[in-house]
């Protein structure tokens, strides 16, 4: 069984930060694949940022230059650093993970349980 646990989510004020976390965890080979998605109401989720294992980052064109995704392998591991942060950031924030797992032996994408992102003043 496999988990991504997220934190860091929050009210902050616009032009503030935050920093979202997401750790995984269960019967993990490895992680290929590790990203954010967020979710504004009505709507389908949207990719933010994603990292590849060997630590290659992508990003939406609406967040480049002010979030940053890093990852700590070692710690199964995966973060999002938010600045200069707007009131149309806000929405719900998901992790997901392209992972391989020994018991049993499969490929498969996992998601967080999500965590609210509110900029407001």
């Amino acid at each position: 069984q496999v988990q991504l646990v997220e934190s860091g989510g929050g009210l902050v004020q616009p032009g503030g930060s935050l920093r979202l976390s997401c750790a995984a965890s269960g019967s993990i080979t490895s992680i290929n694949l590790m990203g954010w998605y967020r979710q504004f109401p009505g709507q389908q989720r949207e990719l933010v940022a994603a990292i590849t294992s060997g630590g290659s980052p992508n990003y939406a064109d609406s967040v480049k230059g002010r979030f940053t995704i890093s990852r700590d392998s070692a710690k199964n591991t995966v973060y999002l650093q938010m600045n200069s942060l707007k009131p149309e950031d806000t929405a719900v924030y998901y992790c997901n993970a392209r992972i391989t797992t020994i018991l049993p032996i499969q490929i498969m994408y996992y998601w967080g349980q999500g965590t609210q992102v509110t900029v407001s003043s």
